[in-house]
């Protein structure tokens, strides 16, 4: 697998997913719509293992990621997708562009692993004062807007969480395995969630929702996280910390011209100082080693 060609699909599909979630719930509702793309992906998952001859493993580390795992899939997805009722698909990603900056202060929390620098602290400041005017302009979208934000700012906490979560019980079974074991876990509670907010299999299912939950199910859910786990082991960080900085403003351009969703100027404002607090996160120690002051500090 060429790097540059997994580079460029992962930031194609995680800009296209946020403005699929909302199409796949046209007309059979969000529960039925995530619990179907998440069948698809356990199909595809068990197909791929079988046919690389995979090791599916059963040991104690792998079943508590797996649970972890599975556990902070159920949450995130759940209430994203509850949430793309009431907010446009580019306040998504804008929003899960945030993920970066809670995972790395979760780790600094909960691992020890990295200290939380004078630039890494500024980001987060940034990103957040960026999350404050979203969901100021969010106020204006209209009724259950700012519960949408609400819930969706928890989805992101869930999905960032569970990363520190996962890496803190650090197993090393294949990318593979480990979406199938969180499929095993999350798939039950999604037919449970399903079962009590809706409980209705659609007769009619609209084209697009159709072709929508079958793009998530195979590329968003399985290649779009195989690629990503491929480029982790092969890509320097900072690279791949480019991703999170490509795909909302993307992903805001394809929901406004493809699904004529409005972008307020406080989403602009909010979305660019949450890139910029990415950026101050990832390359501020780099850069202030070039500066006089950091030059003297050391």
């Amino acid at each position: 697998m060429s790097l540059p060609v997994a580079f460029v699909s992962v930031i194609l599909i995680w800009s296209t997913t946020p403005l699929a979630i909302k199409w796949s719930a046209l007309g059979i509702g969000f529960s039925f719509a995530v619990l179907a793309r998440m069948a698809i992906s356990m199909l595809l998952c068990v197909l791929l293992l079988a046919a690389l001859r995979i090791r599916f493993s059963m040991h104690r580390k792998a079943l508590l990621s797996y649970l972890a795992s599975g556990l902070s899939m159920f949450g995130a997805m759940m209430l994203t997708y509850w949430s793309s009722q009431y907010v446009s698909s580019g306040m998504i990603s804008v929003l899960f562009g945030l993920s970066p900056l809670i995972t790395s202060l979760g780790a600094a929390l909960w691992l020890k692993e990295e200290a939380l620098t004078p630039s890494k602290l500024a980001g987060m400041l940034l990103g957040f004062a960026g999350l404050v005017l979203v969901f100021q302009g969010g106020l204006s979208l209209g009724d259950g807007a700012l519960a949408g934000l609400m819930a969706l700012f928890i989805a992101v906490a869930s999905q960032s969480l569970g990363l520190v979560w996962i890496k803190r019980i650090a197993d090393d079974s294949h990318p593979v395995a480990t979406t199938l074991g969180s499929l095993v876990v999350a798939l039950p509670l999604f037919f449970i969630a399903w079962w009590f907010a809706d409980g209705h299999i659609p007769t009619a299912m609209p084209e697009r929702a159709v072709e929508a939950t079958l793009y998530l199910g195979v590329f968003g859910s399985v290649l779009g996280f195989v690629l990503y786990y491929y480029m982790i082991k092969h890509m320097e960080t900072g690279r791949i910390a480019l991703i999170a900085l490509i795909t909302p403003v993307i992903a805001l351009l394809l929901g406004h011209s493809l699904n004529q969703e409005a972008v307020l100027p406080n989403v602009w404002f909010g979305t660019a100082s949450i890139l910029l607090g990415l950026v101050l996160h990832h390359w501020g120690e780099q850069w202030r080693a070039y500066l006089p002051i950091g030059r003297r500090g050391r």
